[in-house]
Parts: C-alpha cells; structure tokens; sequence
C-alpha cells in the first residue's frame, strides 16, 4: 500500500447505504428545490418518500443522503436527478468519496495500487490490511467491532460494485472504469482533485 492516505478522522456512518441511487435521486430534487425543515419532515416523515419500514430509518438514510450531497453543488444534483443511469452513479460514488475518506482511501490506496501491480483483485486481507493502517492514523478505528468493520467492508465493496470497479462483492475482480467527461471536468472545475485521483483508481 502506497503512503496516500491523507486526512485522519474515518467514520463509519457509511453502514447507512451504499450508492443508494434510488433514493438519492429523491433527496437530490429537494435539495434543488430547496426545501426547507417543514418541507422536509414532510417528504420523510410524512409521505415517506423514501420508502422505509419507520420513520427512524427513513430519518437516518435521509440523512446520510442529505451529508453526502449537501458537500456537492447543485451541478452535481442536477446529474444525479436526471443524467444517465451511468452519469448518476459516478456523481453519486464523487460525492460518496467526499463524504468518507475511508471510501476515498481505500480506493486511492489499495484499489489503485493493486490494479498499478496486476493484482486484479481486492480480497479480504486488502480490506484488513487497510483497516489496521487507518488505525494507526485514527486510533478510534481500533475500536471499531468486528461487526462494524465487516459491514464497512460489505458497503464499500458494494459501492466498487455498483460503480463497476468490481465485477462483484464475491468475486472481487477489479474492472477499468473511465471517469465521465461531465464527472470529470465537474471535479476539475471545483478542484476536486482528491476525488477524481480516487475514480480514477483503475485507469
């Protein structure tokens, strides 16, 4: 693993979701409309937009949704409510890696390193290894449960997945992804540099 990781502080609020393209098509339109704390409890709580079992749950997605995209402008919103089904997850897994260095990290580190080595694959060491180095950077990564740090590692594999760096979370065979003109010149323009070095883990 190269040197790169480079904020301390990791959390593991991830075990939220993954891309959640979905639902975060929904929260995406009432950021661009601007809803404000009534409009919001509403489309939640009330009419339950997101579809969840209670309206905890719906709260706490909402709100991982909401942390993600609100570090995002409007520009990216826009590409997720209405781009391509490609063109939405891209924007989605940017605006994930802004929202967890330990999704950034792990892509900038151990995806990046072992596709520049032909090792085409991420394994569940990879995910150990990484964890015990992040724990040197953030000691509160130590603490961390057993079952916290396998459900991190079920998200962020998911995350590869759904973003097609993976052919799949089993398998975990690495695959070349190409970051989207409008991805890509979204992030130059807002000298998003960290996170366009992590999408282009695989090229």
């Amino acid at each position: 693993m190269t040197n790169n990781i480079i904020l301390p502080g990791y959390k593991g609020d991830i075990v939220a979701g993954s891309l959640l393209v979905s639902e975060s098509c929904k929260i995406a339109e009432l950021l661009i409309y601007e809803v404000d704390e009534d409009g919001w409890h509403q489309a939640i709580v009330i009419d339950n937009l997101l579809q969840k079992r209670s309206p905890v749950a719906a709260k706490r997605l909402a709100r991982l949704i909401k942390n993600r995209l609100s570090l995002m402008r409007p520009d990216l919103w826009k590409m997720i409510r209405t781009g391509a089904a490609d063109l939405s997850i891209q924007a989605l897994l940017a605006a994930a890696i802004k929202h967890s260095r330990l999704t950034g990290d792990f892509m900038e580190n151990v995806v990046k390193e072992n596709w520049r080595t032909f090792n085409q694959k991420i394994t569940l060491r990879d995910w150990t290894n990484f964890l015990e180095i992040c724990s040197q950077i953030d000691p509160k990564v130590a603490k961390w449960t057993d079952a916290t740090r396998s459900k991190l590692k079920q998200i962020v594999f998911r995350i590869l997945a759904e973003a097609k760096y993976l052919d799949s979370t089993r398998s975990g065979n690495l695959l070349p992804v190409s970051v989207l003109p409008e991805i890509k010149n979204y992030l130059v323009s807002n000298s998003e540099n960290y996170v366009l070095s992590c999408m282009e883990a695989t090229q």
